[in-house]
């Protein structure tokens, strides 16, 4: 039996997890970083001084304060895969990992945030399938700082190569979903205030999304929204039309998809794609989702990724 810590600092949320490779358990703890009434956000400099106040007491918490010693060690250094890809807050988890790996001698296991948020989907699904079987897959990653659309293929060495092959070319869907929440008096990270709000709605929209082939444009949601609100609409439906139009953007994004590459799996990750109203409308068969939990910012999926790279499982 081994324990894999996960540790994930990104610029949302200070993320800690234990996956048990023997019952495939997961316990995790976090905190959000904290936001000042009416921002839309926090710098960089802020994010890598909260995460540096606030890991130590997630950390010591999952860990029982010093109970549980890891067999090994995921963490998230980076958001994506690939050449140029950095935030700072990111450092805080790498140099938490370092250290306690040389305290314990293990070498954490690098990846990124976004192989974190697939995997973790892959985790709460039970879709490990995808990866034993060697099967490609799409993934939507949908969150504040990304609206990407993913071709996914296991790999030896990253467990996943990420191409990125469409999604938002403009704002990001949570960035829209955000600035609406922000400007309707919400506390910044909006998504669930937002939804709750909309499901007092019973407005009725018709909704034709910017997409073109693979890619689609939000910039004009934010507009969109403020023109309501000057209009006195309600807000409920000012909300509620704020998640159908990054639905409706999805989902025809996902047909595309369909067109390009044949029906297959495609995975939806991303703190978006906790929302409820969203999943329902594009829920089937092959689309797979997975608990809120695990959906918006976590540090499963760097754990799982750690216990997959020491052949723990798989």
């Amino acid at each position: 039996m081994s324990k894999v810590l996960g540790i994930d600092t990104s610029n949302y949320t200070t993320s800690a997890a234990i996956y048990d490779t023997d019952d495939m358990s997961v316990i995790q703890n976090k905190m959000l970083l904290p936001v000042k009434q009416g921002e839309k956000g926090v710098r960089q400099s802020e994010a890598v001084f909260h995460h540096t106040k606030q890991l130590p007491e997630v950390i010591g918490k999952l860990m029982n304060n010093g109970r549980v010693i890891p067999d090994a060690i995921g963490v998230s250094v980076k958001p994506r895969l690939e050449e140029g890809s950095y935030m700072p807050c990111f450092l805080v988890g790498e140099g938490f990992a370092d250290s306690l790996g040389a305290v314990v001698g293990v070498a954490p296991d690098k990846t990124s945030h976004q192989i974190g948020h697939i995997l973790a989907a892959i985790y709460s699904s039970g879709r490990f399938d995808l990866l034993q079987n060697k099967h490609s897959f799409a993934a939507f990653h949908v969150s504040g700082g990304t609206t990407d659309l993913l071709y996914c293929e296991p790999d030896d060495e990253s467990i996943l190569k990420i191409t990125r092959i469409g999604g938002s070319d403009d704002l990001k869907a949570g960035q829209a979903i955000d600035r609406c929440g922000v400007m309707l008096g919400l506390k910044f990270p909006c998504g669930r205030e937002l939804e709750s709000l909309a499901q007092n709605s019973r407005a009725e929209f018709k909704i034709k999304p910017s997409v073109k082939g693979l890619s689609c444009s939000l910039s004009g949601l934010e507009n969109k929204c403020k023109d309501m609100l000057a209009k006195g609409c309600p807000k409920e439906d000012i909300a509620k039309f704020c998640i159908m139009y990054v639905n409706e953007s999805i989902k025809s994004l996902t047909s595309a998809f369909y067109e390009s590459y044949g029906e297959r799996t495609v995975i939806y990750a991303g703190g978006v794609m906790s929302n409820t109203i969203i999943r329902n409308s594009l829920e089937s068969s092959e689309r797979v989702f997975c608990e809120g939990e695990f959906s918006r910012d976590n540090a499963c999926g760097v754990a799982v990724y750690s216990a997959i790279k020491r052949g723990m499982i798989l």
